[in-house]
């Protein structure tokens, strides 16, 4: 599956638009990986581990993005977006939304 955050893919025209498509993950985060943000919050640097966390939500969305594409017998992903936010009450877990438009090139 060909998947690009442009428009259009140079080279390949577009054979037919089969539709806007969407997908999300929610992961949540630990305790333990709760704790060492909030260090690192204090000190400064990275978060590896809500970096790692972070990582896996996106590769599952786009997972789930490529199996809806499938779906609608699409062979590429364009316009792709990617959004980040926090839900839960405390805002506790991590969610990744992506969306696209499937495509037959």
């Amino acid at each position: 599956m060909l998947i690009t955050t442009t428009p259009f893919i140079e080279g390949q025209p577009v054979r037919a638009y089969k539709g806007a498509i969407y997908a999300q993950s929610i992961l949540g985060a630990n305790v333990v990986i709760d704790l060492l943000g909030a260090i690192r919050d204090f000190i400064g640097g990275h978060s590896r581990s809500y970096e790692r966390v972070l990582a896996r939500a996106r590769e599952d969305a786009m997972k789930n993005l490529v199996k809806e594409a499938e779906k609608l017998g699409a062979n590429a992903i364009i316009a792709v977006d990617l959004d980040y936010n926090t839900v839960g009450p405390q805002a506790q877990m991590l969610m990744v939304s992506v969306s696209g438009t499937a495509v037959v090139i």
